[in-house]
């Protein structure tokens, strides 16, 4: 008989999809923190999954891409219910007479922006009458909720006065703004505040809707035992309230124009590199604070989330430098970041075992490797890396380690179908001889390949869920228009799909 005395407790092993709250179904026009969320979350638990991976929560901007927010901490407007806002009488049925017919499986956020905005300034007039009316009958509960939002978000009012100031200046970017609310004193910041008093009050009021909507939803699919992974972008936008209230903390001359650059050097896939246009850490100033800045965007980050995804991992290593103003990223050079001092520090602050994931793809070296490995993250397999390569390479399952997430694609690959439509033969032919299969049904290959991997957590898009081919792709990298917008629908989500997930789940001891 084995002695199992002392045995370590078998590890929790994840299996779960990976699709943002944008793409959900809705009658609305774009997926939101509604009905059509919490019909996920029941599938997901129905198919015996426990994971939910969402992109950047964030307030998007001009292309909405949630890889380029208006803030680290605030949340995405877009998203937020219109059916609760009709639940507690601060929308009508009437007031979607002039809805737009919406195309059900992909977004046009031109006329999707107008329309919901529209709609969210209205609730906002009334929630507003209704707080200063002497006999209010409104709704006290959310009133009370409300005010203590408003108290206890130590980000809102920058976001606010931000955001307010925006719309003052027609939406032109803070560093083209007069100095004394580029830059205010803090004469100059009471001031402003008086003027915009009224603007502001919207954004913290959108602000509370996300919050409550998006912790009504986490409480509900945590009680159905599962977890959320979030993810953030290591480099913010250049016009964010991020930048715009910390100038100290970015590479910025005493205009508030970035010194240098994000971006990554030139590689097999472009002679010319990629040019982010991001402005860099002044890591110096950062480490005199003590990270505090990162400190509490991961902090609160990890309320919205259980688990957090850095894209760009090795920028905590070393990072990119392009000289502002250059038109490619050839003539960036590398500068070093302190990862190992950041990180101490964090484990620190936040408690040892972070919950956070490295995304290591892309040009990664050993020190990278080193800097994930000393605090135990895991880094991201792609499988369809694992055949581009004709080679033997680390993304082939049987060179995983536990500590690592699988994955079939990301948002930034084509879906499975696609890509294997599109590959290279000698591609196709090693993924056919390594699964000795003829490559029928595909996507149900690599998500079996990927379940059953060693890999604590597998996660899986959607799209190769529902094994759609190019067309289903939410983001091309490179390319500035089309993409964040593909949507699934109701009728997607299946009694036979949820079946077969949890069959696999289950086979594979997920």
């Amino acid at each position: 008989m084995t002695n199992i005395t002392g045995a370590e407790a078998p590890i929790e092993k994840y299996a779960g999809i990976l699709v943002h709250p944008t793409s959900f179904p809705s009658p609305y026009g774009i997926g939101d923190l509604g009905n059509g969320a919490y019909q996920f979350i029941d599938f997901l638990a129905k198919s015996g999954l426990n994971l939910w991976q969402v992109l950047p929560l964030g307030h998007t901007g001009f292309g909405d891409s949630p890889y380029q927010p208006f803030s680290s901490f605030a949340g995405q407007p877009l998203i937020i219910s219109l059916d609760f806002l009709k639940q507690v009488h601060l929308l009508y049925d009437s007031d979607f007479n002039e809805m737009p017919q919406w195309n059900p499986v992909k977004i046009d956020y031109g006329a999707l922006i107008e329309f919901k905005t529209s709609l969210l300034h209205l609730a906002y007039d009334r929630f507003r009458d209704e707080a200063i009316a002497d006999d209010f009958t409104g709704n006290p509960s959310l009133m009370e909720d409300y005010e203590t939002f408003c108290r206890d978000t130590f980000w809102l009012e920058d976001y606010a006065l931000f955001m307010a100031g925006k719309d003052y200046h027609q939406g032109a970017p803070w560093y083209q703004w007069e100095d004394s609310l580029k830059r205010p004193t803090a004469k100059q910041r009471i001031k402003w505040i008086a003027q915009l008093k009224e603007e502001m009050g919207y954004y913290m009021f959108i602000q509370f809707l996300f919050y409550h909507d998006w912790s009504a939803l986490k409480t509900y699919a945590n009680e159905k035992g599962i977890k959320i992974v979030g993810d953030i972008p290591i480099f913010v936008a250049w016009d964010s309230v991020d930048v715009w209230r910390n100038p100290s903390l970015f590479k910025l001359d005493s205009k508030g124009y970035p010194t240098v650059v994000a971006g990554v050097p030139p590689d097999y896939f472009s002679s010319t590199g990629q040019l982010w246009g991001n402005p860099l850490y002044n890591w110096k100033n950062h480490t005199k604070t003590g990270y505090q800045w990162w400190i509490d965007r991961i902090r609160y980050q990890l309320t919205l989330t259980d688990f957090l995804r850095i894209d760009h991992f090795r920028g905590f290593d070393k990072y990119w430098a392009v000289p502002f103003g250059d038109e490619t990223a050839v003539n960036g050079k590398w500068e070093s970041a302190p990862g190992v001092n950041f990180f101490t520090t964090l484990e620190a602050t936040l408690g040892y075992n972070l919950p956070i994931i490295a995304e290591d793809l892309g040009e990664i070296d050993d020190s990278v490797v080193a800097l994930r490995d000393k605090f135990s993250l895991p880094g991201m397999k792609i499988l369809q890396f694992a055949f581009e390569n004709p080679e033997e390479n680390h993304f082939l399952p049987h060179n995983f380690t536990r500590n690592c997430v699988c994955y079939t694609g990301t948002h930034d690959n084509d879906t499975t179908l696609g890509w294997y439509q599109k590959a290279f033969e000698a591609s196709r032919d090693k993924l056919r001889r390594y699964y000795s299969t003829n490559g029928n049904d595909i996507c149900w290959i690599l998500i079996r390949s990927c379940f059953a991997s060693v890999a604590n957590m597998a996660i899986v898009p959607m799209q190769d869920v529902l094994c759609l081919d190019s067309w289903a792709r939410l983001n091309t990298p490179g390319v500035a228009d089309g993409n964040w917008s593909w949507r699934f629908t109701a009728n997607d989500l299946t009694e036979q799909l949820a079946a077969r997930l949890y069959e696999t789940a289950k086979l594979y001891g997920r």
